[in-house]
């Protein structure tokens, strides 16, 4: 099915080899370069490049980094790589895959810094959109992080934080214990229903484990698609009785929701789920999609699903990130596995009656 896409993202599951990276993301304070600190100076035997494309925060350098030098890409007391970043990330990365292959510099993956009003979209898309890039790395995964102090307020007036949220992979909530736990959790709230497939966590001075910061797989065409259960229950509002997809995902209706306090939220990165046990005509499904990035592509973030598919036992695997999408074939359905096809769209003011109507419009 991936013939006709823009884009595969198949590479990815022929992975021996390839440079992980990891992009690291949040806004100004939320504590990016403490978790960024506790991730190099802890003993886990990897060797770390740092690529910080930060202006005017807190470098990370001032502690860890052995020597102060105008040299752009400085090896670190731990075998650690440091790099800044003056020009685009592109040539960095290629500069630092050469010298690794040289055997210049020997570090085992890369965490990618962010400025904390940055878009993580184009940083994601180097990674499938270059070619050399694509065959020296790996994007595993979009850490974001989150300042529970100052969410709130960040997230009704910076659109970059909510695009943040709806980009990540793993989302932690730093600065918890500043607030009380009823305002952590009405944060947790909100943020599920912009991005139900990133669980959400406290990460209390940047203190988390690794397990949950590297080898996430956020971009591997797996058949994985978790989605948050309560977000779901709310969601099953939506549109169990015969397609009715009328109210947003914002529960006007109180009856639906546990948290009656939180309806006043009316983010502009919102999710929804598209779910059919009816089998999907690829054809058709290919050029709706294609159809709907040319359109929508900028303001959709990041949409994954497991479809079932006619003319196939095995489920497809579908992602995107804007206008690049791929697929692959994932494990075969069980015997007596309900082929349920679930499709999870993260966007800003994405028309989801539009996009769900032509879902819909592809079953067979």
């Amino acid at each position: 099915m991936a013939a006709g896409l823009p884009l595969s993202l198949e590479h990815h599951t022929m992975s021996q080899g390839l440079i992980p990276a990891t992009i690291l993301t949040g806004f100004l304070g939320s504590g990016k370069t403490t978790l960024l600190k506790r991730v190099l100076q802890e003993s886990h035997g990897q060797k770390i490049a740092v690529i910080e494309n930060e202006f005017g925060e807190e470098n990370i350098d001032n502690d860890i980094l052995v020597a102060e030098t105008t040299e752009q890409i400085i090896q670190m007391s731990n075998g650690c790589v440091c790099c800044t970043i003056r020009e685009d990330l592109r040539t960095t990365l290629s500069d630092l895959a050469a010298k690794r292959r040289k055997g210049e510099l020997d570090f085992d993956r890369v965490i990618i810094e962010t400025t904390g009003l940055a878009d993580p979209g184009p940083v994601a898309q180097t990674f499938f959109m270059d070619d050399e890039i694509a065959e020296s790395y790996l994007l595993d995964s979009i850490l974001t992080l989150v300042d529970a102090k100052h969410a709130e307020q960040q997230l009704d007036t910076r659109q970059e934080v909510r695009r943040q949220i709806g980009f990540a992979d793993q989302i932690f909530i730093s600065k918890a214990d500043l607030v009380e736990p009823a305002a952590v959790e009405a944060l947790i709230h909100r943020i599920k229903h912009m991005n139900p497939r990133a669980p959400v966590q406290t990460a209390h001075f940047g203190e988390v484990a690794l397990a949950q910061v590297f080898d996430l797989r956020g971009f591997n065409l797996n058949a994985k698609l978790e989605i948050d259960p309560d977000f779901l229950k709310d969601d099953a509002h939506d549109h169990d009785h015969g397609h009715d997809h009328h109210h947003d995902h914002d529960h006007e209706h109180g009856e639906h929701c546990d948290h009656p306090h939180h309806h006043h939220h009316d983010d502009d990165v919102k999710s929804f789920v598209f779910r059919s046990d009816r089998a999907f005509n690829p054809a058709k499904l290919e050029d709706f999609l294609g159809a709907i990035v040319q359109v929508y592509g900028p303001k959709m973030l990041r949409y994954k699903g497991v479809l079932n598919m006619k003319g196939t036992d095995k489920k497809v695997i579908f992602q995107g990130v804007h206008q690049l999408m791929g697929s692959d074939l994932g494990p075969k359905w069980m015997p007596g596995e309900k082929r349920t096809s679930k499709m999870v769209f993260i966007g800003i003011d994405l028309p989801k009656d539009i996009l769900l109507q032509g879902m819909e419009g592809c079953l067979v």
